[in-house]
């Protein structure tokens, strides 16, 4: 589990795609001070598995479903990803539940700067929009956030979020221009609320991508 406050901005030091799947070798000297074979690191908001550790950087293999489902496919070498590692027993809890477990993706539609923070807001799929309530928690390739408005229906449905200064400059949203995809993880526990309310019917339920 993990709590959505970015630990570090790493870089993608290199990608090496497979037949199906891709082998990403990211550069995070916070997140792999402690890290071990097999422990979980978040990568724009999704929870991956470390296969292989050298000073400073961590090597993560990712398989195409969620290649598919995320916007990890449009990593590159030099790309810039926020990091964090799961949260211990003993942790601080910062930001909410964040389970590492893609819901979709979004698209930045505005970037609106002032003063003290900026406004951006991404366009959403309809099939998120229900779990989306203003003053609610969202991931946000990977960032804990607070959603200040919703709006919009169907396809043209979106949200906002308000950013302050020092998430600008600790994450890679400070550099999110309009058309950049994002990760989406809604909150779990409105997920939950509505299997219970379905019962045994799943129907409409979003699809999710995790890389464990």
């Amino acid at each position: 589990m993990f709590t959505g406050i970015v630990e570090e901005l790493g870089v993608i030091a290199d990608r090496e795609d497979l037949s199906d799947a891709a082998r990403f070798t990211v550069r995070g000297p916070v997140v792999t001070a402690d890290a071990g074979h097999g422990d979980s690191i978040a990568v724009n908001g999704v929870c991956l598995t470390v296969v292989d550790l050298r000073p400073g950087e961590f090597t993560v293999d990712v398989m195409g479903e969620t290649l598919r489902r995320s916007s990890l496919s449009d990593l590159a070498a030099g790309s810039t990803v926020n990091l964090e590692r799961a949260m211990p027993a003993n942790g601080r809890f910062g930001g909410h539940i964040v389970q590492g477990h893609v819901d979709g993706t979004g698209t930045i539609a505005a970037v609106s700067p002032s003063e003290n923070w900026t406004v951006v807001r991404i366009a959403v799929p309809a099939t998120l929009t229900r779990y989306l309530v203003e003053k609610g928690s969202i991931t946000v390739d990977g960032v804990s956030l607070t959603v200040s408005a919703v709006g919009g229906s169907g396809d043209d449905s979106w949200f906002e979020i308000s950013l302050i200064p020092t998430t600008l400059n600790e994450t890679n949203l400070g550099a999110a221009r309009p058309g950049t995809v994002v990760n989406l993880e809604v909150d779990v526990i409105a997920k939950y609320v509505e299997r219970l309310h379905l019962g045994s019917d799943t129907t409409g339920t979003p699809d999710v991508a995790g890389a464990k």
